[in-house]
């Protein structure tokens, strides 16, 4: 309905609809006005034909009127279809009536004008409705009024005949209506074909500025029908081609055109841009079939080429350097690596622009430092690329340093800020006086133009690249110079990213080596190697720890922050100080790891920002801790988060224990973390690893647990062997991760290294348990410290039985490294089922104890507690790294140093 077609139906049927209620509603009222001249006249008429019917008068003078008179009456009045009959005489008494029962009775009417002799008829509303009386007088024969013929009608009698005819009026009306409507409709749907469903204002506005527009447009525009005629031609069209005045309608071949040309615009196919010759001008011709969207024929545009002839040339160069510079965006930066972008510029400028470029930079920019100095200071360059030129060549080699004179346009560059254009470099007497002999070598090779260009980004100097132009080639112009100062600008970026990347990476670097371990601690429980590899992206959180422990036990730790970078670095040296911490303490492996965690959940909280904590950027981290006893080959074991360990077997079998693996470090939410244990044979490789190590873009976690099981089975290899075997079997030509791998074969204490004894909580049985540890150190041949070992062993086991709760253990362990006979600890283990520790402090001079653990402390190299389920275990490391028995005046004066001289 918002299109003109729609328009016109509304306004055809809504005059059709005013014309058929027009009409009925004229028909009704002239039907009206029938009903009321029907009954006056009717009433009239029949009075009339009463009165001057033959013998009333002889009726009316008859001795009885109404005998005579009131048979006809009725009669009369069911002929006639009145409602009535009246005869009255003059007196006003009813003679005769269609109802007896009014004969006899005066009437109070308008009778007395028929008296007179005037017959008349009138309208009144009545208790029957609106009625229509008539009066006439009967007279005699020698006209004398002798009575009155009255005949009423009631309107509604006579309706009843024209409402039978009022359905015929109203369904000729809808008959009109609806054939009116149909015809309107088919106009309308004509109408729409041909206006295309447009609007009123829309029609308006196109044929408003139809002419305007096609006749302003700067492109002639041809319309040509599917039999070759000329339809339509703009001005421009008619001036490109000379057309006639006539044109339009003649077939096209008719209108004097080039014969190329006209058979274009005759045939039936499409072109784009073709040119064609007309007169003097050059066309470029487009042309497009209207068919199937619209009736057949072409619409054919028309392009005066003629003036761009003479900037075809120029705007060619600009595409080309345009694309060039596309190029170089694509081909320069794909690397992190200063030196390696500045080879990119100088091979993609040797490409198209220039026969030979070389690149020089500053020492602290390759070296990824920051620049310190004003460019005006600058009189050393490195050179960093060189392309365009075969071996022999007579410019710097790269790596080679450049000194910088002044006036040099090299200098000159850098200094100004500004590009400096030398077209003959024979007339440029400051390139030449820096090194004369170098200058002529360079013009004998035919170099002969140059074009230096400062690298300059974020408002720092980095260098400059300088193209030159040899024999064969047109010197440099200034038209030049704002391409390769384009060139050079992508480039400068490039080479500050480098930079700063170089530096940035360099710091991760060296933070990171120097939070990982830089050696491995000396323990007699493993044999460890190790492989730490960070990934190329930069450097990661991943950590590795070997953590001796009390009792030969030792530590081993693997974990993984997630992420790269300095934040990364730092966290993980965080937690690997952390781990350090809580493993002193001899904490067990889940109660660490749950230490750990709320740790990192602190971290979080101090660190992380509502808003970043909303966005997921929170401390993620992994680790996996495992205690190892030499003494049981027990392995305790627990995991945060981390893959499993892989554990070879003697027989060279590979198994992957399986774990219970609690959630990553800090969104364990106060949930304990499982441990598991392992008897581990002596012998087995232990193999802990971080994620890097099995997984990568080209192959998921079962993928690589099945690869490394692979590169583990087989024959037994040291621990190095097997570093190396799994790192050639599973890395990757670039490691998108960090990788950690921490391999340890398993040792076991054998009996001859143990010796244990049941003490009971008597005073008494200190001297034989002290005299059996004798006994066994003999045994052992390490007879030289027996004092000691028996001092500090009296010192333990009588704290124990004083202060501790039964049973009360001691045990005594010797250890010895593969390849030193000589070397290895001595290890005194009492353990009780109290909870409480001893602490070391400096007794008073009253004291008659609080000395015993100052012996210890001084005569052990360490010393220390750790709980158990059942109670703890005071323990006493003594090296045996020349060890020898105190001397007992030493003895003595140590003892004597406990108590304050001015005190006694």
């Amino acid at each position: 309905m918002h299109s003109l077609a729609g328009q016109v139906f509304l306004l055809q049927l809504a005059v059709v609809l005013l014309l058929v209620a027009a009409t009925l509603v004229a028909l009704v009222v002239q039907a009206q006005r029938d009903v009321m001249a029907d009954a006056r006249h009717r009433t009239l008429t029949v009075a009339q034909t009463f009165a001057n019917s033959p013998g009333v008068v002889a009726a009316l003078k008859s001795a009885n009127p109404t005998a005579a008179v009131q048979p006809h009456v009725e009669a009369v009045r069911k002929a006639t279809g009145v409602d009535a009959v009246i005869v009255y005489g003059l007196n006003g008494v009813t003679l005769a009536h269609s109802d007896p029962r009014q004969v006899g009775r005066r009437v109070i009417g308008p009778y007395a004008a028929a008296a007179t002799g005037q017959p008349f008829t009138s309208t009144f509303k009545g208790s029957l409705g609106l009625s229509v009386v008539s009066a006439v007088p009967v007279r005699s024969p020698d006209g004398s009024v002798i009575g009155v013929v009255s005949v009423p009608v009631t309107v509604e009698r006579v309706q009843h005949r024209v409402d039978r005819q009022l359905p015929v009026l109203l369904a000729g009306a809808a008959a009109a209506l609806v054939l009116a409507a149909g015809g309107s409709a088919l106009v309308s749907r004509r109408l729409r074909r041909q206006t295309h469903g447009l609007g009123a204002t829309e029609m308006t506005r196109m044929y408003e500025h139809h002419d305007a527009v096609l006749h302003a447009v700067r492109e002639g525009v041809l319309i040509i029908d599917g039999d070759g005629r000329l339809l339509l031609a703009n001005d421009e069209a008619r001036r490109l081609l000379a057309l006639p005045a006539d044109a339009e309608r003649r077939q096209i071949t008719d209108l004097g055109l080039e014969e190329d040309l006209a058979g274009l615009l005759a045939a039936d196919r499409p072109a784009t841009d073709e040119v064609y010759l007309a007169a003097d001008r050059l066309l470029a011709v487009s042309k497009r079939l209207t068919a199937p969207h619209g009736p057949a024929g072409s619409v054919v545009t028309l392009r005066d080429t003629t003036e761009l002839l003479a900037v075809s040339g120029l705007a060619e160069r600009a595409r080309q350097r345009l694309q060039s510079l596309y190029d170089a965006g694509l081909r320069i930066g794909t690397t992190l690596d200063v030196k390696r972008t500045a080879e990119e510029l100088a091979e993609v400028a040797v490409t198209r622009f220039a026969d030979i470029a070389t690149v020089d930079l500053l020492d602290p920019v390759l070296r990824g430092e920051e620049i310190s100095g004003a460019p005006a200071e600058i009189t050393e360059l490195r050179r960093s690329a060189v392309a365009g030129l075969d071996a022999g060549h007579p410019l710097h080699s790269v790596r080679e340093l450049i000194r910088l004179v002044p006036a040099h346009p090299v200098f000159l560059a850098m200094a100004e800020g500004r590009s400096i254009l030398v077209g003959d470099l024979s007339a440029c007497d400051a390139w030449r006086s820096q090194q004369p002999a170098d200058a002529r070598w360079i013009l004998d090779h035919g170099i002969h133009s140059m074009l230096v260009v400062p690298l300059r980004a974020r408002g720092v100097v980095l260098g400059v690249v300088t193209y030159w132009r040899a024999r064969g080639s047109p010197s440099f112009e200034e038209e030049d110079v704002s391409f390769a100062e384009e060139l050079a600008a992508r480039a400068a970026v490039c080479i500050d990213n480098a930079r700063r990347y170089t530096r940035e990476h360099t710091m991760a670097v060296a933070l990171q080596h120097s939070l990982l371990p830089r050696a491995l601690p000396e323990q007699s429980a493993l044999d460890v190697a190790y492989r730490y590899l960070p990934a190329q992206a930069g450097v990661g959180g991943d950590w590795f720890d070997v953590i001796p422990l009390s009792g030969t036990r030792v530590a081993l730790v693997v974990g993984d922050v997630v992420g790269h970078g300095l934040h990364a670095a730092a966290t993980m040296g965080r937690l690997r100080t952390a781990v350090h911490n809580f493993a002193v303490l001899d904490m067990p492996v889940e109660e660490l790891l749950g230490r750990l965690d709320e740790l990192v959940a602190q971290i979080d909280s101090e660190e992380i920002t509502p808003a970043e904590y909303e966005q997921g950027l929170v401390t993620g981290a992994t680790c996996q801790y495992a205690v190892y006893d030499p003494t049981s080959g027990r392995l305790d074991i627990a995991t945060a988060g981390h893959p499993g360990p892989a554990l070879v077997r003697p027989d060279g079998t590979v198994d992957f224990p399986r774990l219970s693996v609690s959630p990553p470090l800090g969104l364990a939410a106060g949930l304990p973390v499982e441990a598991a244990q392992l008897t581990v044979p002596e012998g087995s490789r232990l193999v802990l690893y971080t994620d890097g190590l099995i997984e990568d873009r080209t192959r998921d976690l079962d993928a690589g647990l099945e690869a490394l099981r692979d590169a583990l089975t087989g024959p037994d290899r040291t621990p190095e062997a097997t570093c190396a075997a799994v790192m050639e079997a599973m890395l990757s030509d670039r490691p998108w991760d960090d990788i950690a791998l921490l391999v340890a074969r398993t040792r076991r204490l054998g009996p001859d290294q143990v010796a244990e004894w049941e003490v009971p909580r008597d005073p008494a049985a200190v001297g034989p348990v002290r005299t059996a540890c004798a006994r066994r150190l003999t045994e052992w041949g390490l007879e030289q410290v027996v004092f000691t070992a028996e001092l500090i062993l009296s010192e333990l086991i009588t704290n124990a039985v004083r202060y501790g709760a039964e049973p009360i253990t001691v045990r005594l362990l010797r250890t010895q490294p593969a390849g030193s006979p000589d070397a290895g600890a001595l290890i005194f283990e009492v353990a009780d089922g109290s909870s409480t520790s001893p602490r070391l402090r400096r007794a008073k001079v009253t004291d008659e104890g609080g000395r015993g653990l100052f012996l210890v402390a001084r005569f052990a190299e360490r010393w220390g507690t750790r709980y158990t389920t059942t109670g703890k275990v005071i323990w006493a490391e003594q090296s045996l790294h020349h060890a020898a028995a105190p001397e007992a005046e030493g003895l003595g004066e140590l003892l004597l140093d406990q108590w304050d001289d001015t005190a006694m």
